[in-house]
């Protein structure tokens, strides 16, 4: 048996608003709208589809997890996602070239855009 991952979900406030956001940074769309989920689509194939779930608490702390995303043109994307509505946390570098910048998308639930990899 081999499980695979064919869904990552958001937890927060509003869904159809923070799809949004979603659909512009990962060039994607909405698949499912029953108001407190949304899923959008997968934007490759072989991809991971994103839910967002409506919570009735607000976010506190550090997200348990994340999104890691990965490009060629990191500070491009970066500028293109902090243009949608995205907040630039930091930039980080590991050995071996690899370089991420964490953001938080509208809601402040933190990813990561890495390049390098």
């Amino acid at each position: 048996m081999a499980l695979s991952i064919g869904m990552v979900t958001i937890d927060c406030a509003s869904p159809r608003k923070l799809a949004e956001f979603w659909t512009q940074a990962l060039d994607t769309s909405v698949v499912l709208d029953v108001g407190e989920f949304v899923m959008l689509a997968a934007n490759q194939e072989g991809g991971v589809a994103l839910g967002l779930q409506q919570v009735a608490e607000p976010r506190a702390g550090k997200n348990r997890v994340h999104v890691d995303l990965g490009t060629t043109d990191r500070r491009a994307e970066v500028r293109r996602l902090v243009e949608l509505g995205a907040t630039e946390l930091g930039e980080h570098e590991a050995p071996g070239g690899l370089q991420w910048t964490v953001l938080q998308d509208p809601e402040g639930n933190e990813f990561c855009v890495a390049s390098g990899h």
